[in-house]
């Protein structure tokens, strides 16, 4: 399947590892031009991989003026922007007991410069009747205990996706969400190895996962994020697309559980 993404320039947010790394993968590979906003230089290993094909961009994405300064030289480099993969955040623990202070930082880490990319990249989408996903998580719909700022970012990140959906419809330009549960990155990694026990923890988790009982791959999400992004979705808009085996929404019953 053609995907037509051939020259399209599409900036992902933390896209150097894990999620955002399978996508710049997944959009080098269909011919796209994507350009990695990160605080961190890729892998060199890594990014040779990728042929030339990406770009990265150093940026703190939780400051404005850096996030002015990352989108002005992508178009200065490469022209109109076509899309946005809104991707880089961390699931930080900050809840209840964390305060106010602790809250709002957090925010800033993984909503804020979601809605901060599309304000500044609003005029290359409606010029290029582009696209937008953004990559929320299934704590957005059920909650997780202990991390109340990443979910409250998570859960907006679906409203803003309705919210950007509609104010776009009329330029013809598609924003849709991904919502991963359980996948296998180097930041789930570190989590699984905090348990006394980590491939009896992995193993408790996959159990309860419906198809297959195991873990969603990067790349799984990664095709949905790009085929979202693509020719092939030219009527996909405002939806909430879950790739997650059933683990969300599914009886546990079906996993033996």
């Amino acid at each position: 399947m053609n995907l037509g993404l051939e020259g399209k320039v599409i900036v992902v947010t933390g896209g150097a590892a894990g999620i955002g790394g399978a996508i710049t993968e997944m959009l080098a590979e269909e011919g796209a031009r994507p350009v990695i906003f990160a605080r961190r230089a890729p892998d060199p290993q890594w990014f040779a991989s990728l042929g030339g094909k990406a770009t990265f961009v150093e940026v703190e994405l939780s400051r404005d003026e850096e996030c002015r300064k990352a989108v002005e030289e992508t178009r200065e480099r490469f022209g109109t922007v076509y899309g946005l993969v809104n991707n880089a955040g961390i699931n930080d623990g900050v809840g209840i007991e964390a305060g106010p202070e602790a809250f709002r930082a957090s925010l800033e880490k993984n909503l804020i410069h979601y809605y901060t990319l599309v304000h500044l990249l609003a005029d290359d989408f409606r010029k290029s009747k582009g696209a937008i996903v953004n990559i929320s998580s299934k704590t957005a719909v059920t909650g997780q205990g202990g991390t109340s700022a990443y979910v409250a970012a998570k859960a907006a990140q679906l409203g803003l996706t309705r919210e950007w959906a509609a104010a776009f419809a009329g330029d013809g330009v598609r924003v849709n969400a991904v919502l991963p549960a359980e996948v296998m990155t180097p930041l789930y990694e570190r989590w699984i190895a905090t348990f006394d026990n980590p491939s009896e923890k992995l193993a408790e988790i996959t159990s309860r996962i419906p198809l297959g009982q195991r873990m969603t791959e990067a790349r799984e999400i990664a095709a949905m994020a790009v085929f979202a992004l693509s020719q092939q979705a030219l009527h996909l808009t405002g939806q909430w697309l879950f790739v997650d085996g059933g683990y969300t929404h599914l009886d546990r019953a079906l996993a033996g559980v």
